[in-house]
């Protein structure tokens, strides 16, 4: 019996090399190739590469009809959302996150309240059927119509669903099922990239809507080649800290809808529950007013949620710190040049530091007013009005820029309690907004002013 030949497959990009290097030969990647068994000569898998939809004849675009696309809610309002209104016929979504996070309990509660109204089939590879149902009578599902199979060999799940024919499918997870026609071991590159070109060829033929669980790296990214990513439709990803009982579900991409949006559960000990006002967890319940705190609208997705930012501005040493969690360090340095160059606020020898409240992370250029008055906050110790919400782009020129949509995020402050609001002049509303006070500023320096006046 002839030795099994060995090669080093890259987990970046895939690609191969008959023995180890450092650095992948084809994207440059350093200490990512990986040993595994080399492919069995083709010949048995004369058919892997048939392509993923029934060939279609050459048309002209104009003439394709369009039709909107149908949409099967979920029952979890919040993973709705995400998904832009539903799973779609013929779907793949692939869903990652940290271990523990809660991806299975979520797709099972999801997968129970779809199977009194279609057919589904949830495929687990981690786990058997009696610890599926454990958890399922853990999470009070009755589950009397949801088909469970406990599987990793890919050719039998796709037998299963062949036969079955179910409109919703979970594989809990990709890197854990395995095809005959490779020889190499679950997990790996060629395994990954195969088992999901099968499985998204099977949603696109059949109309089957494939729900795929992915594991991430110690980095945080989803594990497996990148075209992994590439093929599916939606790839939705969980965040939030495992000491926390909240969660996140942000959608990273989506060909059916909007990226970026994100979905707000709560773990409790009947499951994941969608919590319909997420700016209650980013708001902090002081009693009154303190300094250094600062409320924003941020957008995600198209999503208006009000977060509290911090600034805590302390006398330094020699050389002063700028540290930030949940805004970029670089933006951080750059609106103290700001506020000193142009409002004279001096923060040279103050060590300054920001934070999101609540763990989330802003990555808009809005969130510039809102942390430049928190700093002046707590750098004169005076506390801001009650009430109070500020948004704003500012610029190296010390303008203040506008926020995009920034009408849905004056009605949201308004919807929750808020009286004041600092935002850009391109910002204010022509119609006045009931219940709220509107200061526009074109400036740094008269947004400094404004709040002279209110405090």
């Amino acid at each position: 019996m002839s030795k099994s030949k060995s090669i080093y497959v890259c987990s970046q990009c895939g690609g191969t090399s008959p023995k180890w290097l450092g650095q992948c030969p084809h994207c440059r990647a350093w200490n990512s190739l990986e040993e595994s068994v080399a492919e069995a000569p083709a010949g048995q898998a004369k058919n892997r590469f048939q392509s993923l939809a029934r060939p279609q004849p050459v048309a002209t675009l104009s003439e394709i009809e369009a039709a909107e696309v149908a949409r099967t809610p979920t029952g979890l309002e919040e993973l709705d959302r995400v998904l832009g209104g539903g799973i779609v016929e013929g779907g793949v979504v692939l869903i990652g996150g940290d271990p523990g996070i809660g991806k299975s309990t979520l797709l099972l509660q999801a997968a129970d309240a779809l199977s009194q109204q279609m057919k589904v089939l949830y495929v687990t590879g981690e786990e058997s059927g009696a610890q599926v149902a454990l958890r399922a009578r853990r999470l009070g599902l009755a589950g009397k119509s949801l088909r469970v199979q406990a599987e990793i060999n890919l050719e039998r799940i796709l037998a299963t669903i062949e036969v079955e024919q179910p409109a919703f499918c979970v594989i809990d997870s990709i890197q854990t099922m395995y095809s005959e026609q490779l020889s190499s071991a679950p997990g790996s590159v060629a395994q990954v990239r195969e088992c999901a070109a099968q499985l998204t060829r099977s949603a696109k033929a059949g109309g089957c809507t494939i729900v795929l669980v992915g594991h991430v790296t110690k980095e945080g990214a989803l594990a497996g080649p990148r075209v992994l990513e590439h093929i599916v439709d939606t790839v939705l990803y969980f965040e939030g800290d495992t000491h926390s009982s909240f969660r996140l579900v942000r959608a990273i991409k989506n060909r059916f809808g909007a990226v970026n949006e994100i979905g707000v559960f709560a773990m409790t000990e009947k499951g994941l529950k969608g919590v319909s006002n997420p700016s209650a967890i980013f708001l902090s319940t002081h009693g009154e007013p303190v300094p250094g705190s600062c409320v924003m609208v941020t957008l995600e997705g198209t999503r208006p949620m009000l977060v509290e930012i911090q600034a805590l501005v302390d006398s330094g040493g020699p050389s002063p710190r700028r540290l930030s969690v949940g805004l970029e360090r670089d933006r951080l340095a750059m609106l103290l040049a700001v506020l000193h160059r142009h409002a004279g606020i001096g923060c040279l020898d103050q060590d300054v530091f920001v934070n999101a409240v609540g763990g989330v992370r802003i990555s808009e250029p809005a969130a510039d007013l809102a942390v430049l008055l928190a700093i002046r906050s707590s750098l004169a110790g005076r506390p801001l009005p009650r009430g109070f919400v500020a948004f704003g782009e500012v610029g190296l020129a010390g303008e203040v820029r506008p926020a995009p949509r920034g009408q849905e995020r004056l009605k949201e402050a308004a919807k929750l309690g808020f009286s004041v609001a600092l935002v850009p002049k391109a910002n204010a509303p022509k119609k006045p907004i009931e219940g709220l006070a509107i200061h526009p500023v074109e400036r740094i320096e008269q947004a400094i002013d404004v709040l002279r006046e209110l405090s």
